[in-house]
């Protein structure tokens, strides 16, 4: 029976290449956008579902990339219900006579709050110059505070004043001792007066707060440790200074203080505020805690975090999915259609406008657009981190002024890019370097057994790059199975164990059938001394253990990405555009020979946007890039030999590199087999 599989090829020009129809561009600038917010509908939806619920427990985290406009669109989102002041208070604390430390709150329509302070205040006032009389001194203080009090004739005051009259009785025998130096320094210089913590008198909308760096004082406020009378001593934080409205904190800033978390979910429990006066020394307070009173205002906390916090909170914290019901998730991409296009391009257009950049061409958006899938990877989505699209529109405008040119072009926009790389490109060109003076062992021609080039991506700050890296494997009659040596040396990630395990399963399900597997293999990154994690290599890896198995010469001039499962059949891996340009700026570096290559997975073909270098090299036939499906594929690419099929006895027939490779697996389990003999 003979071989009837097809063999991968290379992509065409045509294939490999991707770009924007300039026609597509004008057509899409025409239309214009006013969205403020692109790309982001669900994200939208939930926070417009949120803000409106005032359920208890319905506060919201806001999750994904930074720079992907999370802040703008809760300012967007809240501005359509900030017109709604009707559950704003002023909250003023007064003096609290039966318990001290627990100042008083008191809740006033807005601006009520000042007027009743001035009052207090003047008040105060009164009762100091009349203590100073020291005559008729209770009973000139009752028509006082009568006074005071028809001011404000709401019954739930009524027992702040009634307090305060029981206070002046016991206050008439205490101030005939006084002088006047002393009277100014008793507490009832400041007992009587009132403290204005939030001041919605000239509010229009509900507050809308953002705090970015969270502690204890910022968010639940501060005591002034000098001030003796405790209701003076209080200083609104900024979960006062937005009741009634949002307060915006920033998730990760939060959670690193210790117990910040812990005291804001009480808060969102019980709206129980706590403040503590004096500073900690050694784990004692220096002064009692204050506690004052906290009504019941509604507040809308949102945090704003990264995936990974929201996923940590929602496993670590049992109490987190009751108190923030909701999460707006925001996505780092969006579909690239007209829509999407005439969206960005606006987008982009406006920040130009609002910064005074020089004006755009239509060939700088196609260039903008081709970046901006670029930067997700995909030839079918756009980005909406349009902070990272905005740091490249800024750049090329410096370009362009500096090269003198009236609009930003497409060119300024490549340069941009391309300036990017060059000041990112040391690492890059140091391993290069290594390459060609041979301290790095890499062989980019010919073939070898067990060797195999696979393709690593490198990153450094905000910049990456892909680089080749040797796997190397070598194989003998054993039980050990696939010994991992960067496991074995604590340099392997639990991603790249697990794609270890899975060649076992391979070779088990391929070839193993009718005897036991009896090999010991060690698989090795050459000349690598860092952390390997992820699968993108378990496919090189493979290629490398079937290499010395069958003891099959494996090309060298071709490099090897991509994932593999028990089946054989090639997955897809990210960095897919830095690993084919790494690879070939180290072939270009050595000198292009006309038949070199990457093989990638077929389903990353839509994540291809290449430098325009490797493209024109694509072009004149100088480099190639396989897409494969499978295991099988790649094997005949890289052996030059054919795969075969097994016939009805299900075995396979001479001539191919399946055979040779099951055949040296029954040999090594003979093998062992005799020696336990």
């Amino acid at each position: 029976m003979t071989d009837t599989q097809v063999r991968a090829k290379p992509l065409t020009y045509e294939e490999a290449s991707f770009d924007f129809d300039i026609a597509t561009i004008r057509g899409c600038r025409a239309l214009g956008s006013s969205e403020p917010i692109v790309g982001q509908p669900r994200a939208l939806r939930t926070l417009e579902l949120g803000l409106s619920l005032s359920k208890t427990g319905y506060n919201i985290f806001v999750s994904g990339d930074s720079g992907s406009g999370r802040h703008e669109a809760v300012r967007h989102a809240v501005q359509e219900t900030r017109h709604d002041t009707s559950q704003l208070r002023d909250l003023v604390y007064v003096y609290n006579f039966l318990q001290p430390n627990s100042p008083r709150v008191l809740t006033f329509k807005p601006g009520d709050g000042h007027l009743f302070c001035d009052a207090a205040e003047a008040f105060n006032q009164e009762l100091l110059a009349l203590a100073l009389q020291k005559r008729d001194f209770y009973a000139t203080a009752l028509e006082l505070l009568a006074e005071f009090e028809a001011q404000f004739p709401d019954h739930s005051l009524f027992d702040h004043f009634n307090q305060i009259r029981l206070d002046l009785k016991r206050m008439e025998k205490h101030i005939q001792g006084l002088d006047e130096k002393a009277c100014k320094l008793d507490p009832l210089a400041t007992k009587y007066r009132a403290n204005l913590l939030v001041n919605h008198a000239k509010a229009t909308q509900r507050p809308f707060i953002i705090e970015s760096h969270p502690s204890f004082s910022n968010l639940f406020g501060s005591v002034d440790s000098e001030q003796k009378m405790p209701h003076m001593a209080l200083h609104a934080g900024s979960l006062l200074e937005a009741s009634g409205g949002f307060l915006v904190i920033d998730a990760e800033e939060l959670l690193s203080e210790h117990g910040l978390w812990d005291a804001l979910k009480r808060y969102l429990d019980a709206n129980a505020l706590t403040l503590e006066s004096g500073t900690i020394t050694k784990g004692e307070l220096r002064s009692p805690s204050i506690r004052p009173q906290m009504p019941r205002i509604p507040v809308k906390v949102i945090l704003i975090g990264s995936e990974e916090t929201y996923d940590t909170l929602t496993e670590g914290d049992e109490r987190f999915l009751t108190l923030f019901k909701l999460c707006a998730q925001f996505d780092y991409s969006m579909r690239l259609n007209e829509q999407t296009i005439a969206q960005t391009i606006a987008n982009l257009d406006s920040y130009a406008k609002a910064n005074k950049l020089l004006e755009l061409s239509d060939e700088a958006f196609l260039q903008l657009l081709r970046y901006s899938c670029w930067y997700v990877e995909s030839r079918e989505h756009l980005s909406t981190q349009f902070s990272t699209l905005y740091d490249l529109l800024e750049e090329s405008n410096w370009w362009a002024r500096y090269h003198k040119k009236k609009q930003i072009d497409d060119q300024v926009v490549l340069t941009a890019h391309e300036e990017r790389e060059y000041a990112n490109g040391i690492s890059e060109s140091k391993i290069n370097e290594e390459i060609l003076s041979g301290d790095m062992i890499i062989s980019l021609s010919g073939t070898k057994v067990g060797v195999v080039n696979g393709l690593a991506v490198m990153d450094r700050g905000s910049a990456s790059f892909g680089t080749p890296t040797v796997i190397s494997c070598t194989v003998a009659p054993g039980n050990e199975g696939i010994v991992n040596i960067e496991h074995e040396a604590g340099l392997s990630g639990e991603i790249h164990d697990k794609g270890l395990l899975i060649l076992e399963g391979y070779l088990r399900k391929h070839y193993a059938r009718t005897f036991p597997l009896s090999i010991y293999a060690g698989i090795a990154f050459e000349q690598s001394y860092a952390e390997v994690d992820g699968d993108s290599a378990s496919s090189s890896e493979l290629y490398a253990l079937l290499s010395a198995i069958g003891e099959l010469p494996v090309r060298q001039d071709i490099a090897v990405t991509g994932s593999v499962n028990q089946m054989g059949m090639i997955q897809p891996v990210g960095g897919i555009n830095e690993k084919i340009e790494g690879f070939f700026h180290t072939c270009q570096a050595t000198g292009l020979t006309g038949k070199q290559g990457v093989i990638i997975p077929i389903q990353n073909v839509r994540n291809l946007i290449l430098d325009y270098e490797v493209l024109e090299a694509i072009k004149e036939g100088k480099f190639f890039i396989y897409p494969i499906r499978s295991i099988d594929e790649g094997m005949q690419l890289l052996t030059g030999r054919p795969a075969g099929i097994r016939n009805a006895k299900g075995n396979y027939g001479a001539g191919n590199f399946n055979y040779d490779i099951e055949d040296r697996l029954r040999k090594m389990y003979q093998a062992v087999l005799a020696n336990r003999g």
